[in-house]
Parts: structure tokens; C-alpha cells; sequence
């Protein structure tokens, strides 16, 4: 993903109002991001711990979503796995995200959901920058490239959910 600007951020919210983009916070180490080597931008919100941002690119457009998770996780002997990288992880470090659909569907209250990294470094532990728990990454016959393309097109297919 290509490095972008704070206004680039702010106009690429697709579920929310242009108000609510504009107040949201934003992540303030922009310039220290390894844009190389993320399929997408997530943050979490610090003020608002059940809330997280993705912003990534969709068929030549920038697209970003708000998302929600329950605040309360399960326990920590259990484990989960990411449905976007494949990376499992103990206790609370994959959580099911909620983001509303677009248009009159999400003003309706329509929303769909994704498991994901709750720290939303899914980009990093595909490439290996980031190190889970042992044990968290498979051995996997896919190129990195590959694992890469995957990853990227679940995500993508998540977010054209939120169109239907």
C-alpha cells in the first residue's frame, strides 16, 4: 500500500458520515508506518477501545470502514484464527469485528463481520515482521506472494459486503 494523508483517510470512509470521518482520531505515526509492507492501514481508537479503522485500496479507490468489537473477550486458554491472514492467536488477539453497510442498509442497522488480528497487524504476521505466538502461523505450501494475494482478497471480499 502506497503512504497516505490524513485527508486521503478522512475521505475514503465509506459507513459512516462525513462528520463522524472528520472527528475520528487518527493513527499519529503515519510517517513511521512500513507502507511497503501493509496490505491496509488499521488502527484501533485509544478513546474508544470497542472501535477500530481499515483503510486500504479497492479496485483503485480508497475505501475505509469503521469497526466494532465487544469489549469483553473470551477466555485465555482459547484460541482463535484470523479469518484474513490465518493467524491464530490465544485469549482476546483475534476478535469478531462488526462494520455497518453502506447507505440505507447501514442506517437501517444492517452490519456484517469479520474475525480478525485485534491489533489489525494481519499484514505483518503474513510477511513474518511481526511474530505472533509459537505456533500461530502455519507452515503453508503458498508462495508469499500468494499468502500476500489471499490475504488481500479477503479482505476485499469483506468490504464488498458492505455494498450489498
Amino acid at each position: 500500500m502506497k503512504a497516505v494523508t490524513e485527508q486521503d483517510i478522512r475521505t475514503s470512509f465509506v459507513n459512516c458520515s462525513k462528520g463522524e470521518a472528520k472527528r475520528l482520531p487518527l493513527p499519529r505515526d503515519l510517517d513511521e508506518r512500513p507502507w511497503d509492507d501493509l496490505d491496509f492501514l488499521g488502527w484501533r481508537d485509544l478513546s474508544a477501545p470497542d472501535r477500530s479503522y481499515i483503510v486500504t485500496e479497492l479496485h483503485g479507490t480508497l475505501v475505509g470502514i469503521t469497526l466494532r468489537f465487544p469489549s469483553h473477550q473470551r477466555g485465555f486458554l482459547h484460541r482463535s484464527m484470523c479469518s484474513v491472514c490465518l493467524t491464530t492467536h490465544p485469549g482476546s488477539g483475534v476478535s469478531l469485528m462488526t462494520a455497518r453497510k453502506r447507505g440505507q442498509s447501514g442506517r437501517d442497522g444492517n452490519s456484517v463481520g469479520i474475525y480478525l488480528c485485534t491489533d489489525l497487524d494481519c499484514s505483518l504476521y503474513v510477511r513474518g515482521k511481526k511474530a505472533a505466538a509459537p505456533g500461530s502461523r502455519f507452515e503453508e505450501s503458498l508462495t508469499l506472494e500468494q499468502q500476500i494475494q489471499r490475504t488481500r482478497d479477503k479482505l476485499h471480499g469483506f468490504l464488498e459486503l458492505l455494498a450489498e
